[in-house]
């Protein structure tokens, strides 16, 4: 289908994607004096734009409603077509040709799909703000050996980190004073007496900030915490956030050197865009921006390949009866647990009704390659039935590393499309025998730890969740210093090209258990500056 704009729009930075990546770029672009429009294919979805939907007051009080919140934000990325001929069906419905019949295409159902390698669970979020409207917020850094790349000196890990944690608002206090925190992390680090610092028990890094006028509530960051003042200032027309714009294709210079446009719709009302820019940024997440480079005909060899995911063991724990029936002789607890008695005669359970959730952590370290999260959040999974007590039930998630390889990939179909009419794209993914055991180990400590605590939730015993449910793929667009294994240079730029940039956990070159946005962020900060600095 041919491309007639209807209009053309000249700034000096596109930005595709609005999520705690692109919203990097913007702020530190803008902040530099350049133009730059970002587009979503979603619609806006929060006020202020890229804000955590979890800042309602309701989900706070309700925490397991905002589950549902999280499920109807998912887009599935790639569904196996059932081919298979249903043979009770009324003869006289419609029917398909089943010698040639190899499965609906319709809504990312992918005929392309094999059912035994691939990331089943992995999804995408289309909103302003991307998966940060809805994300835990763990921030944690990666490990500097086991999880993190040589590619940049442990002194600009640590410049970029502090300046990542910074925009994201990371912190490891809002917790601390919690009832049920103190009690998970005193029994965890009770059991775990061999883990030293800086890898013991200890809360978990949140994007996070309690709030002042009520500190019953908190404000979870979002991509509009990155975006600081452009969240609500346009800068004198400098920002221009563009929500239900989807770009379709970047044009290139026939010499192959350069992004000279971009072909944006706007799909609320059919519009179309040529966008030309200085600088072209795609930062929509590990699947999406290598889609991107795929149907514009920018095809490297190693675009979609070293996937990686995390595998993640789960279950969900009731606190031991004699741990919560003592809390009042705890001192550290004894006049919290005094009070809510005094004010909740009737309430059969002595921990107070606004207590903050728990939120500890167990880091990756060489000895225990895997991230830990003891908590208590909404996720798309691990729903908690109403009529139990959530004072009572912690989660524990304990996530694996895969390691890169390329021929653990995604790849984009010449035939099939996606709901927004872009390369379908398909999964080939398995873990190795090494990473099978691995993950064994990780299941055996994630007992170890959920006994300390308490007894399994009937419904929510110990398990493996669907590949990709994590939703942490990464190396898709992998960052490296040889064109042959990666995507991008250290600068975050595209191999060959002087204007195109790549961005999000898809950059990442490592196998990481950690949650990525810090990370991915640091790279963002990274990129940009180069772009400022016009080292790019």
């Amino acid at each position: 289908m041919s491309f007639v704009p209807d209009e053309t729009v000249k700034v000096d930075a596109l930005i595709v994607g609005s999520g705690p990546i692109g919203a990097t770029y913007a702020r530190k672009l803008v902040e530099a004096g350049k133009s730059v429009l970002m587009i979503d294919a979603g619609a806006m979805v929060s006020d202020p734009p890229g804000s955590h939907i979890k800042n309602s007051a309701l989900y706070q009080r309700n925490l397991d409603l905002f589950s549902s919140v999280i499920r109807g934000h998912l887009n599935l990325i790639s569904i196996p077509s059932n081919n298979q001929p249903v043979v009770t069906l009324d003869p006289g419905a419609f029917q398909f040709d089943m010698e040639e019949y190899a499965g609906f295409v319709h809504n990312n159902q992918n005929p392309e799909q094999s059912e035994h390698r691939h990331l089943e669970a992995a999804a995408v979020t289309y909103g302003v703000g991307g998966m940060a409207t809805h994300w835990t917020c763990a921030s944690p850094r990666h490990h500097p050996t086991v999880e993190r790349s040589t590619l940049l000196t442990d002194e600009e890990w640590e410049a970029l980190y502090t300046e990542s944690e910074d925009l994201l608002s990371v912190t490891q206090d809002c917790f601390r004073h919690s009832v049920r925190h103190q009690l998970v992390e005193g029994l965890l680090a009770d059991e775990y007496t061999e883990l030293e610092a800086p890898y013991d028990v200890q809360p978990l890094p949140l994007a996070v900030t309690r709030r002042e006028d009520d500190p019953r509530y908190v404000r979870w960051s979002g991509a509009d915490t990155v975006l600081g003042p452009l969240a609500t200032d346009d800068r004198d027309g400098r920002f221009d956030l563009r929500a239900e714009h989807i770009c379709r294709r970047l044009g290139v210079s026939d010499d192959g050197s350069r992004v000279e446009f971009a072909e944006v719709e706007d799909l609320s009302c059919s519009h179309k865009m040529r966008v030309e820019a200085e600088q072209f940024i795609v930062a929509a997440n590990a699947v999406g921006t290598p889609q991107l480079l795929w149907a514009s005909g920018i095809r490297p060899e190693p675009l979609g390949r070293y996937l990686t995911e995390q595998p993640v063991a789960f279950c969900q724990i009731v606190l031991r009866h004699d741990t919560v029936s003592k809390l009042h002789e705890d001192e550290r607890f004894a006049e919290a647990v005094a009070k809510h008695q005094v004010e909740s005669p009737h309430d059969p359970v002595p921990i107070p009704r606004d207590d903050p959730e728990p939120n500890a952590w167990i880091p990756v370290s060489e000895e225990r390659p895997w991230h830990c999260q003891i908590h208590r959040d909404a996720f798309h999974y691990g729903d908690i039935a109403p009529n139990v007590d959530t004072r009572l039930i912690v989660d524990l998630r304990w996530f694996g590393i895969c390691k890169p390889r390329p021929e653990n990939r995604v790849f984009f179909s010449e035939r099939h499309h996606d709901i927004f009419g872009l390369p379908q794209p398909t999964f080939d993914f398995k873990l190795d025998h090494s990473e099978r055991e691995q993950q064994h180990e990780m299941m055996k400590d994630m007992l170890r730890a959920a006994g300390a605590l308490g007894g399994f939730l009937p419904g929510s015993e110990p398990q493996f969740v669907a590949p990709g449910l994590p939703l942490h793929f990464a190396g898709t667009i992998r960052m490296g210093d040889d064109p042959a294994t990666s995507v991008a240079d250290t600068n975050s730029k595209v191999w060959g090209f002087d204007n195109l940039y790549v961005g999000g956990n898809g950059l990442i070159p490592t196998g990481q258990a950690s949650n990525p946005t810090p990370t991915s962020v640091a790279f963002a900060i990274k990129s940009s500056q180069s772009i400022i600095d016009g080292a790019g």
